[in-house]
């Protein structure tokens, strides 16, 4: 049934402006996306006041090609330059990066614009069929259930990021959880941990952070690096250059498409959670059943699909309870929705009765930006390849402008700026520790849902702490996050026993 009104509504956006506008919405989003700090909830806000008085089937293409076009667009950079445009697409930095130093950075943009095409196809077929039996799951999730979903999100990005001890990236993701708690608390309205500084009230902007933690590390590593191996780098770049057949592979990993369709889908309509914890759950699925989890971290072709089928499937999956509920699903869909309210559109249970063919008017919207997806991707993905023969010493001077821009562009304060180049100096020498900045990352974005839950659900309980495994979801979470733990004590206690034959 929901399919017959998807197409119908499909159909109708068939207007050479409305094509020609979502193509050039597209294409912007794409570029946002692809910047370190100009994320798809950013060009969306930016947006959504600039298109206020344009006519509203305007406003909306650009808006929805901006949210597919930015999601996307994070892993050109973190493919490129393992810089990830958004937050969503650091796990595909992971396995992107060293596939762009072997020659292969054309083929493995290509390979995640399909990835990320079929995981948005998939959230736009939910989003028009199967809205209300995910969004009754999602209204069964409380307090305790949010606090461990966010934990698990948390915990399994620092299990899966660190190349030698498991407890360094919990120990990041630690860090990042206490950096969220700076701030004002909305619970009880006191400021915490500002250090007698007005704008650390606010908190720690979260894109300034990531900027810092991504891109800063970055630049000074590639200007400490010696020429002769830059120059090694570049040898190797050129002769190894390989196309990757793109559609073989996609059949190759149907399993982990569809695995991560439904990762993605299922967490993209959970209110509040978002892209992020999709693409970092969908890729340690991916790894766990891998028949070939040691070529993680080495370039697995695998390891970049999954993250982005599962961040792209995410944006249908978040739109179901912004539209159904009112409840934005990721930071991308709060901001859209704002956007709905501003023009006289009111999501909710009675959007239905109120304007029944919304729902499937943003699906078609959603359709219609991952046709211009896939045109504008053949366009640009060889050209941003070339970005790595872009000498150094040119290159990164660039990545540095834009970096302090985009953090400064969001709050238009100089203090992003300096939590910019502070938390870059401290994640450069992480970093010489052996210390991924994404849990770090994650734990600051995930970190407020924690707090928050945790005590709201302590306060509702009456400081009973069984509240967290006596409730069936909550106690799911809970079992899966011991087991975690408890198989990389078991793996790190193994781990030693393939070095036996090793000579002294």
């Amino acid at each position: 049934m929901g399919l017959v009104e998807l197409i119908q509504q499909f159909i109708g956006l068939m207007d050479i402006k409305v094509i020609i506008v979502m193509l050039l919405a597209t294409t912007l989003g794409v570029i946002i996306g692809a910047l370190p700090g100009l994320t798809a909830t950013m060009g969306i806000a930016l947006l959504t006041g600039l298109t206020y008085s344009l006519p509203i089937e305007y406003t909306f293409a650009i808006l929805m090609g901006i949210y597919v076009g930015g999601i996307y667009g994070g892993s050109i950079s973190a493919i490129l330059l393992n810089i990830p445009g958004t937050a969503s697409a650091a796990a595909t930095a992971l396995e992107g990066h060293p596939l762009a130093l072997e020659g292969k950075a054309e083929s493995a943009i290509k390979l995640t614009r399909a990835a990320s095409i079929f995981g948005t196809l998939v959230g736009v077929i939910a989003l028009a069929v199967i809205a209300p039996p995910l969004t009754t799951i999602a209204l069964k999730f409380q307090s305790a259930e949010y606090f461990m979903l966010a934990l698990f999100g948390v915990l399994i990005c620092g299990t899966i990021v660190t190349s030698d001890l498991t407890i360094k990236g919990w120990i990041g993701g630690l860090l990042g959880l206490l950096l969220s708690c700076v701030g004002m608390d909305k619970l009880h309205g006191a400021s915490r941990f500002d250090l007698g500084m007005t704008p650390l009230m606010g908190g720690v902007d979260m894109i300034a952070a990531m900027i810092g933690f991504y891109a800063i590390p970055e630049v000074i590593k590639a200007f400490r690096r010696s020429q002769e191996k830059v120059e090694v780098a570049k040898v190797k770049s050129e002769v190894k250059t390989e196309k990757i057949k793109i559609f073989r592979e996609l059949i190759k990993n149907i399993r982990v498409i569809i695995q991560s369709s439904l990762i993605g889908l299922g967490i993209g309509a959970l209110p509040g959670v978002g892209e992020d914890v999709a693409a970092w759950v969908s890729y340690d699925a991916a790894k766990k059943s891998s028949k070939h989890p040691e070529k993680y971290g080495k370039g697995s072709l695998e390891g970049i699909i999954a993250p982005e089928v599962g961040n792209n499937a995410a944006i249908g999956g978040a739109t179901i309870p912004l539209l159904t509920l009112a409840v934005p699903g990721s930071p991308p869909a709060a901001v859209l929705l704002g956007a709905f309210m501003i023009h006289n559109i009111k999501p909710g249970p009675m959007i239905m009765r109120d304007n029944p063919t919304f729902i499937f008017y943003i699906a078609a919207l959603i359709l219609l930006a991952v046709i211009a997806l896939w045109l504008v991707g053949q366009v640009i993905a060889k050209p941003m390849s070339k970005i790595l023969k872009v000498p150094t010493v040119y290159l990164m001077p660039v990545i540095s402008i834009l970096s302090v821009v985009g953090a400064y562009a969001i709050n238009m304060r100089s203090f992003d700026i300096a939590i910019v180049f502070v938390f870059g100096v401290l994640g450069y020498f992480l970093d010489k520790m052996g210390y991924s900045p994404a849990p770090i990352v994650l734990g600051l974005i995930l970190g407020k849902m924690i707090d928050e839950n945790f005590r709201r659900a302590l306060i509702v309980s009456s400081g009973d702490v069984s509240v967290f495994v006596t409730r069936p979801i909550s106690l799911i979470f809970f079992v899966i996050i011991v087991i975690t733990i408890l198989r990389s004590f078991v793996f790190k206690k193994k781990k030693p026993v393939a070095n036996d034959h090793t000579p002294a």
